[in-house]
């Protein structure tokens, strides 16, 4: 009954669209939107390329988890010091900053694949570089949300088409991708995608932006780090929340970096099977995307967080039986679509309820529980897959999942959550 009602809220929910695009309104989050999706594209394009050539020059699944490994490495390692720099610093001039030298990044593996001079120690010390530049940029790019809207209400809308431009742009990418690599190679994948930087800092320098508050502080920086500890794991519901994240991105997000792997050796395909495959993941992660976004206020997100682990572990059990490329699909899809929904709700739930003046802290745990995470699982599940094979660790990671989805319900039970929501 309860996934009867569920499913008609979101047929009922994602009828409002007039409340979709509300955010856009305003002028500073539309150019940052528009700016911000083109090089995410341009990401994701280059994200595809680079699983492609490491699997294609070793065909190792290991070193597929290690290259997902140093790229979201840092992440676990720097990010809760850059919440400490977000919430002390201008968020502005540091997104300009983190923005250009991903530029640099992806021009100089342009240059290297273009000349034939690439190596795999090369790319991983790159996407060690990448790595460390995204774990200053997201806590900061989390917590400058609120400054490029007009109506502070609007967070959660603004949160969830920020995870739509995201996962939109995981859909289009890695189509182009597909073609792109098939076509005329990795090279011009990575030139692409140095370009597209372009908008987003021609986007971020255009805002007209007077009213971030920089705190002047006199403590230290572990002194502040401290602080956000405290602050953030003595609330028992955003401990629960993170902890979870945590879960599902240590054993279920990583299937993403076994995708190469699964689209050639089991559904027996080439790079366009990989573009589909990751198509289907941002087309599902996007409409429960726009259906966060079609909501009015934050009322029973704690049920939809709780809803959304057990949905992708369901589509990541399913996935891992398939040897069929159209229900590896739509199993990728469900898979995506929950994840979605858990990732984002509580995304919207964090930033709706804490202080403003922890909000660079509080965003880096979370950028740690789900991204800082991701990377052991990377390296665990390349490591595993090794002995039991990709659609066993990809049946484990969704088993998992289920479970922290059953742990979260018994903490937090349906009647408290639509009490205190």
């Amino acid at each position: 009954m309860v996934e009867s009602n569920t499913g008609m809220a979101i047929f009922q929910n994602l009828k409002n669209f007039k409340f979709l695009f509300r955010t856009l309104q305003s002028r500073n989050y539309r150019l940052f939107f528009i700016g911000q999706f083109i090089s995410l594209i341009g990401t994701w394009i280059q994200q595809i390329a680079v699983s492609w050539l490491i699997y294609k020059m070793t065909n190792s699944v290991f070193l597929l988890g290690l290259v997902g490994f140093v790229s979201q490495f840092p992440t676990f390692v720097i990010t809760p010091f850059a919440g400490v720099w977000s919430d002390r610093f201008n968020r502005h001039k540091i997104l300009v900053l983190t923005q250009t030298l991903s530029l640099i990044q992806a021009l100089v593996l342009a240059i290297l694949v273009l000349s034939g001079a690439i190596t795999v120690w090369q790319i991983i010390l790159l996407s060690l570089f990448i790595g460390c530049v995204n774990a200053i940029d997201m806590p900061n790019r989390q917590s400058f949300v609120i400054y490029m809207i007009d109506d502070r209400n609007d967070l959660g809308n603004a949160i969830a088409l920020n995870s739509a431009m995201f996962n939109g742009s995981r859909f289009i990418g890695p189509f182009i991708a597909g073609v792109l690599i098939a076509t005329v190679g990795e090279g011009i994948c990575f030139l692409i995608n140095a370009l597209s930087y372009i908008a987003v800092i021609v986007a971020i320098l255009s805002m007209n932006i007077d009213h971030i508050k920089i705190n002047i502080s006199k403590t230290s920086v572990m002194e502040e780090l401290k602080e956000g500890f405290t602050y953030v794991f003595g609330n028992t519901r955003i401990r629960a929340m993170l902890i979870l994240v945590s879960l599902t991105s240590i054993m279920g997000v990583p299937f993403i970096v076994l995708m190469p792997a699964f689209a050639k050796d089991i559904l027996q395909g080439g790079p366009h099977t990989l573009g589909f495959l990751m198509s289907a993941l941002g087309a599902g992660a996007l409409l429960g995307a726009f259906y966060l976004a079609s909501r009015t206020n934050i009322k029973g997100l704690q049920k939809i967080i709780n809803m959304g682990a057990f949905i992708f572990g369901i589509g990541l059990i399913g996935f891992s039986f398939s040897r069929s490329l159209w229900i590896s699909i739509l199993m990728v899809f469900i898979a995506a679509f929950g994840m979605m929904l858990q990732v984002a709700s509580t995304n919207t739930w964090l930033q709706t309820n804490v202080d403003d003046d922890k909000r660079g802290r509080t965003m880096s745990f979370y950028v740690v529980s789900f991204m800082g995470m991701a990377p052991f699982g990377s390296l665990l599940a390349g490591s595993v897959a090794g002995f039991i094979g990709v659609p066993y660790t990809i049946f484990t990671g969704g088993t998992v999942c289920i479970l922290g989805a059953i742990f979260f319900l018994k903490l937090f039970p349906l009647p408290n959550i639509k009490k205190t929501s």
